[in-house]
């Protein structure tokens, strides 16, 4: 029953890599294309951090060695997570094929190149959300899946599912 997550985790890695590669082929390195104007515009930036940018800013230089680091820590506990509820497929698998997928697809920018894409730019008038791609979208919706199935009221807590 695992085909179904890797599948996902594969659409997302797709998806990432070919808008990645679109906005570096056709948009300038930070030149920007307004879509919604006072909301929303596609970008060209490189992001050294972690998602929406943090730690960008960081002077180590240890920087990127720790980041896929605790990438291949976060890739691995996901992977556990998949392989023990690999007999379903629920919201929560869902969320964690996205987030796989997400992971993946910017830590394989930040391996080959120590930065990572971002073009999704959404601000209003001079307050800018940190610009993202579709890998940061994916890990983003993902953890808000897992969050809203831990917060169901029709979802109990492991401990109750444990008694009998």
């Amino acid at each position: 029953m695992l085909k179904r997550p890797l599948l996902i985790a594969l659409a997302v890695v797709v998806l990432d890599r070919l808008t990645k590669w679109i906005v570096i082929k056709t948009i300038p390195y930070e030149d920007v294309i307004p879509i919604i104007p006072g909301f929303f515009r596609l970008t060209h930036l490189e992001n050294t951090g972690a998602a929406f940018s943090l730690f960008a800013e960081s002077t180590s230089p240890f920087r990127t060695a720790l980041l896929i680091a605790f990438s291949v820590a976060a890739l691995v506990v996901v992977c556990l997570l998949l392989w023990r509820g690999r007999h379903e497929f629920n919201s929560s698998t869902l969320a964690l094929s996205l987030i796989l997928g997400g992971a993946v697809g910017n830590m394989w920018d930040s391996l080959a190149n120590g930065k990572v894409t971002d073009f999704l730019d959404f601000y209003i008038d001079t307050h800018h959300w940190p610009p993202f791609n579709m890998a940061d979208s994916a890990i983003v919706v993902g953890a808000l899946l897992l969050l809203t199935r831990m917060m169901r009221k029709d979802h109990p807590a492991p401990a109750q599912r444990i008694k009998r």
